[in-house]
């Protein structure tokens, strides 16, 4: 096994942690910053200057630094739930930990918290931010698709009226607008549409560069690249959406994937069983995916991350705004819901070759048992797994390297 890692990972976890240093440094000058849930409409607190951190990415970062149990007991002590939706929680329990506790010298708090209601935990989570101290929250719909359309990911880069139907779009077309208006208010700044028109056209290009690894890697017989690299090689330009650095990054992974399959790199040369990871990331125990490379043979070829990024993001159209609510309308529905996400990852299990899937199943994951059905039906054999990704405590308790080694000899 190769022990060298991806020189577009580690440069992109250098980037984004020197990225934080640089919004804790315009926080702490007097400018607003923005907490914002991943499925909220990134590309408008770009397009007005507001630096914004992704709830998930912080809370993967707490996570790896050690910093979630404690996060969630000082959450516990407050008086709030520790059990539920952790991912979305635990940074409201960093704010609480000692100064020299905090992770990368801790987040800021923040001016706006935004998030889609994606469900009533959700909800209440960044209500909790807004009783924060110079924070207000803002809150987005969530919407549901009927009748929902076959093979979406051929439709939603340009048909995605079709996709998502009109009624969604104006919805939430109409919150985006409201958003916009809510932040020009509070901070004196104007959205200027050829801004934001640049940004999603930056942003298409990046995912035509994601799309374009995606399926390198989903060809290349060895896998060339583990997926704990390219998890931070994907996602830290994923949360800098819409700049050209992050464009600049895509590709720089492309083309070091690219020459990798050319040199016939393999990260486990005996590769014998192609693994698929469903679910978030386990962000406080990346080793676990290179784990069973040398007794098994046994490699991880897939997680969403890189597959959502080539599938997801891309949106064409001449209206900046309806365009950027069709980039985040469905986003929900192509990872969780049925039957969009079940017949996606049918099709990129059986693109990557997959022998095996272990699938992560968190509490606010809604219609998991069907994705899994749609595999198995695949003859492709599935590990459910039900654990919070980011909470240690939870993964811990569910014995995951346990179960994985039982899954791998008793089922592959």
């Amino acid at each position: 096994m190769t022990e060298t890692r991806l020189r577009s990972a580690v440069a992109a976890t250098a980037y984004q942690k020197d990225w934080f240093q640089s919004v804790r440094q315009r926080a702490a000058a007097g400018e607003p910053i923005a907490l914002l849930n991943a499925d909220a409409p990134h590309e408008v607190f770009r397009a007005l200057d507001i630096p914004y951190v992704v709830t998930q990415w912080w809370s993967s970062i707490i996570a790896a630094k050690r910093a979630g149990t404690p996060s969630m007991e000082r959450l516990a002590a407050a008086g709030l739930p520790d059990f539920s939706l952790q991912y979305d929680a635990m940074p409201l329990g960093e704010q609480l930990l000692p100064a020299g506790e905090r992770p990368w010298g801790g987040l800021p708090t923040p001016r706006f918290a935004v998030a889609e209601r994606s469900g009533d935990v959700t909800a209440k989570i960044f209500e909790q931010w807004g009783r924060a101290e110079g924070t207000e929250t803002f809150l987005l719909s969530r919407t549901g698709a009927d009748p929902v359309p076959d093979r979406w990911w051929e439709l939603v880069p340009r048909d995605w009226e079709q996709a998502f139907g009109t009624d969604r779009l104006d919805l939430l077309q109409g919150e985006i607008e409201d958003l916009i208006g809510w932040l020009e208010e509070r901070t004196g700044r104007r959205l200027e549409m050829d801004r934001l028109a640049e940004i999603m056209a930056l942003g298409n290009e990046q995912a035509q560069w994601n799309r374009r690894t995606r399926d390198l890697i989903a060809a290349a017989r060895p896998t060339p690249v583990l997926v704990n690299d390219t998890m931070p090689a994907v996602m830290a330009p994923q949360w800098q959406r819409g700049t050209q650095w992050a464009v600049d990054a895509a590709r720089a992974l492309y083309e070091e994937t690219e020459q990798r399959v050319a040199d016939g790199v393999a990260v486990c040369p005996g590769e014998r069983r192609r693994l698929m990871w469903v679910g978030r990331g386990l962000w406080s125990d990346l080793g676990l995916y290179t784990r069973f490379q040398e007794e098994f043979g046994a490699v991880f070829v897939w997680s969403m991350y890189l597959a959502i990024a080539a599938d997801g993001y891309l949106r064409y159209g001449e209206d900046p705004v309806r365009t950027l609510a069709a980039r985040f309308v469905g986003i929900t529905d192509q990872l969780y819901v049925p039957p969009w996400s079940a017949q996606w990852y049918v099709k990129e299990a059986l693109s990557h070759g997959v022998h095996g899937v272990v699938h992560l199943v968190a509490d606010d994951t809604p219609g998991s048992g069907f994705i899994t059905e749609a595999l198995e039906a695949e003859g492709i054999p599935v590990l459910e797994i039900r654990a919070n990704n980011a909470d240690q405590r939870s993964s811990t308790a569910a014995r995951i390297p346990e179960r994985m080694a039982e899954f791998i000899r008793t089922r592959l």
